[in-house]
């Protein structure tokens, strides 16, 4: 339960303050814009503009117009297009913050992942040929099995299956009698 003393953000997700320095470097090398000094991580991404140029310098042109200007509104649909383009780009659902999340600093942790989903998602994109975010996503090791082999192994009983030797039935009592004890 969040405290008058704990921060919202803490009850949401932990926050690693070194992911968010990679992210915040990682950020600034591909746009080229530094974030300004002393102003918390949050709250150089709150307003959504950066997050849409970057996405702008992955893949040009992905966002169209990016508000900057108009109030609280035209920011937040800033983020909105920033989520739809991230979609666009290939990252997961799953890996994206709700709106909320940033804007109302509810779980900095989940943007935060996002921004390193969208690194991830630069590898499956040849054209980009910028710095990369993260460890580089496994790839598919494609096995090809004879049909000697495969007959082989229908033989086998895995040590994952377990045993059962010496298993038994002995002292379970499902639906044992009450005892009634009459005389008293």
């Amino acid at each position: 339960m969040p405290g008058p003393s704990r921060p919202l953000w803490q009850v949401a997700g932990k926050r690693d303050l070194d992911q968010e320095r990679e992210a915040q470097a990682w950020i600034e090398t591909v746009t080229g814009q530094r974030f300004p000094p002393g102003v918390p991580y949050e709250d150089v991404l709150r307003d959504g503009i950066l997050l849409c140029q970057l996405m702008n310098r992955l893949s040009p042109g992905i966002i169209g117009k990016i508000n900057t200007s108009g109030g609280d509104y035209k920011m937040m649909d800033n983020l909105s297009q920033f989520q739809k383009a991230c979609t666009k780009y290939g990252v997961p659902d799953v890996d994206l913050f709700q709106t909320t999340d940033l804007w109302d600093k509810k779980n900095i942790a989940l943007v935060t992942t996002t921004i390193f989903a969208i690194g991830r998602t630069a590898h499956k994109h040849p054209e980009w040929r910028g710095p990369i975010l993260g460890p580089k996503p496994s790839e598919e090791n494609k096995r090809e099995f004879s049909e000697q082999q495969l007959r082989a192994g229908e033989g086998m009983i895995g040590l994952q299956a377990g045993q059962n030797k010496g298993a038994t039935q002995a002292g379970q009592n499902f639906g044992a009698s009450r005892k009634i004890i009459l005389g008293k």
